[in-house]
């Protein structure tokens, strides 16, 4: 490790297969915690490349136990985090409503690390239990239309740096990783990203797989359409900015978009939404997003007929249902 921290002293990079190699060690547990959070912190000083980011990757879902949903060919709506802006369970609720709108979701979650709680924080809560198994999974898929993969279970190499990263607090590389690591591959995916560079890496990377792929930045700092200003899409047929306006809706201010200061607030805000007690920003912010998700699987559809499908998953509590359903899964 001294060499290698050595080397990031000196602005230097690492090439894909010595990324891969890194993270593989870190993962079998090579170093102790001290040298992998010098590692994570100087990491944090700069940006990520992308020979970097793949080499990471790449030893992820190397180490990763498979699960292979294609019949199902699900989409995945999943943000960094690490945009340090406190949110409510956005992307998760949208799941839902895209759940409930006859779309296939695999979810890929874990524990909140630079927010209050993450989307296995918020379902755990609310009383998802959490699968194992490829079968586990397809249960779910069968009776929710949605499986939930948290992803501790999935990647073993994380319990070697969640305690360092859970006492760093701070969003680092792993932040990167997660919406690239889901171990079903998913080849449909909404993805927030917490700045523009990172959007530019995934693009790259999601086009390099095949996936089917809205990148999204607000650019006001948000990993999500947060509906408090404008927002960067990269798909893969374009690159545009979309305002409020264009899904039908008004700004709306960041404390519009609050998620709470515990856990027990963030699964309360959860539920609410879904049961119709919502407020308008907050119902508004989550149809955007699960709108994007929607033309993802229906290109077809323009943005305001998405928008109007996902106000019946939601207003309709087809998106609730869903939830319900998960629960009783076994």
């Amino acid at each position: 490790m001294k060499q290698i921290l050595e080397k990031l002293y000196r602005h230097e990079t690492f090439t894909s297969d010595e990324s891969r190699k890194i993270l593989i060690d870190i993962a079998s547990g090579v170093y102790n915690n001290y040298q992998v959070a010098s590692f994570l912190t100087t990491f944090i000083m700069r940006n990520i490349t992308l020979d970097e980011l793949k080499g990471f990757r790449t030893a992820l879902l190397e180490l990763a136990i498979p699960i292979n949903l294609g019949e199902y060919d699900p989409i995945d709506l999943c943000g960094t985090g690490g945009d340090g802006k406190n949110t409510f369970n956005i992307s998760t609720l949208s799941s839902f409503v895209v759940a409930g709108a006859g779309i296939s979701v695999a979810k890929h979650g874990n524990y909140g690390v630079s927010s209050i709680s993450g989307s296995s924080n918020v379902l755990e809560a609310l009383g998802v239990q959490f699968e194992t198994t490829q079968d586990g999974l397809k249960r779910q898929m069968d009776t929710a239309n949605i499986s939930f993969l948290h992803a501790p279970l999935f990647h073993p190499a994380l319990k070697h740096v969640a305690q360092v990263r859970k006492e760093l607090g701070v969003k680092t590389f792993f932040n990167m990783l997660g919406p690239l690591v889901n171990p079903a591959r998913p080849k449909k995916q909404l993805t927030g990203v917490f700045n523009l560079e990172l959007a530019r890496l995934y693009q790259y990377l999601l086009e390099e797989e095949g996936v089917q792929f809205s990148i999204v930045h607000a650019l006001d700092g948000y990993d999500e359409i947060s509906l408090t200003g404008d927002a960067k899409v990269l798909t893969n047929r374009q690159q545009l900015v979309l305002s409020p306006k264009d899904f039908g809706f008004a700004v709306q201010s960041p404390e519009s978009i609050y998620g709470g200061d515990t856990i027990k607030e963030a699964a309360q805000l959860f539920l609410n939404i879904l049961e119709g007690k919502g407020t308008k920003e907050q119902n508004n912010v989550v149809l955007a997003n699960s709108a994007l998700a929607i033309q993802i699987a229906k290109p077809e559809k323009d943005l305001l007929t998405a928008v109007e499908i996902a106000k019946d998953s939601l207003f309709n509590q087809k998106a609730l249902d869903k939830l319900n359903l998960l629960k009783q899964t076994k």
